[in-house]
């Protein structure tokens, strides 16, 4: 499994929570976890935390003897990060013995866009009523990638013509959604797979240039909601059924390769 990182108690927690549910698809399979933030592995050693780049992960898998590993990013997209997990998997792939498969990001095609647009209905605030807007913030792309949050941002309106989806940078910036939003009380949640700095500053913050800011500065009460996706069982579900598809497309396991 691999993450970004997060610093956050509730992120960790969060992680945790997903591991479980992993063992729980895929008893009696070790589970491993690989940070792609280079920033938050460094500061896990700083600490002496254990950490491991995707790379280090899959290496140390072969030292051990493992033959076969599915590697599963918690990834909304598949743009720059997604890139180099699977530049990394790819490396690993041609240490001698070792067979490499790796999972889509949560929107990698039609089908998971509209699962995650259910999901997002799915897991709105009780307290929510239908008339008031809610922002979802995500982190945005510049490359071809962002055109998956555009897509959904239309599965979600076609279902709730009053939920949005925005993200920090692209063409779905929060400028843009703002002449939108015409309820008093605005809800404001993260399409980012944990709570980390995104959401308790960018999006959350008291800072002027803060989503919650924003909204405010623009006449709205701000509710915001402070969980990740990878909190949600359905949008869990996306990401696993990822996961049974590079286990899937692992070459079998030879009796005498068996770990």
């Amino acid at each position: 499994m691999v993450a970004y990182g997060t610093s956050s108690p509730q992120g960790r927690g969060s992680l945790r929570q997903f591991d479980t549910w992993v063992r729980e698809r895929f008893p009696g399979i070790c589970v491993r976890w690989a940070l792609s933030s280079e920033l938050l592995r460094t500061r896990l050693t700083r600490a002496r935390q254990k950490n491991d780049s995707v790379l280090k992960a899959l290496q140390r898998l072969r030292l051990e003897n493992f033959t076969h590993v599915a590697v599963q990013p918690l990834q909304i997209i598949p743009g720059s990060e997604h890139t180099d997990v699977r530049a990394d998997a790819d490396e690993a792939g041609r240490l001698d013995g070792l067979h490499v498969s790796i999972g889509m990001p949560l929107l990698a095609c039609d089908e998971d866009i509209r699962a995650a647009a259910r999901a997002v209905l799915a897991h709105l605030p009780r307290e929510r009523r239908a008339d008031e807007d809610v922002v979802l913030m995500g982190h945005g792309s510049r490359r071809q990638a962002v055109t998956a949050y555009a897509a959904l941002a239309g599965a979600v309106r076609a279902l709730d013509a009053r939920v949005h989806v925005g993200t920090m940078s692209g063409a779905l910036e929060l400028e843009a959604l703002l002449p939108r939003l015409t309820s008093r009380r605005v809800w404001l949640m993260p399409l980012l797979s944990v709570v980390g700095r995104h959401t308790l500053e960018d999006m959350a913050g008291d800072a002027p240039d803060s989503w919650r800011s924003r909204i405010e500065a623009a006449g709205h009460t701000c509710a915001p909601v402070v969980r990740g996706t990878a909190e949600y069982r359905a949008f869990a579900a996306i990401w696993l059924r990822h996961l049974e598809d590079a286990v899937a497309a692992l070459p079998t396991v030879k009796k005498d390769e068996e770990k």
